[in-house]
């Protein structure tokens, strides 16, 4: 490139204090967030559904852990379902909170990345 030449930017010019990477990043990080934990909070109802249908030891620290955590997930849909099988029980009374957090978890964060 000659020295005289003027530097041809491919960026047209911007109003001040305009910063081109930054736009719209604090609602796709608050979207993150929400995402994030929606993800968590069903991880740890899937985890306990799948710890009790595998018969893990619930004196065991970590699994008592998990099943602390997912009562206090599931603790307002506890009893939805009374079956007789008790797997089945399980499976429906935490899964559904499951579902449930998944689903408005991902909706909300569409919403915020929309904004």
């Amino acid at each position: 490139m000659p020295v005289n030449e003027p530097y041809n930017n491919p960026y047209p010019p911007q109003r001040e204090g305009y910063r081109p990477n930054r736009d719209g990043a604090g609602a796709n990080r608050a979207a993150l967030v929400i995402h994030t934990i929606a993800d968590i909070a069903a991880g740890f109802l899937i985890l306990w559904i799948l710890l009790y249908l595998l018969g893990a030891n619930e004196g065991n620290v970590f699994v008592g852990f998990v099943h602390d955590v997912s009562d206090w997930l599931a603790g307002w849909s506890q009893d939805i379902f009374t079956m007789d099988s008790e797997g089945l029980r399980v499976i429906l009374n935490y899964g559904l909170p499951a579902v449930i957090y998944l689903l408005l978890g991902h909706g909300i964060a569409a919403r915020v990345r929309r904004l």
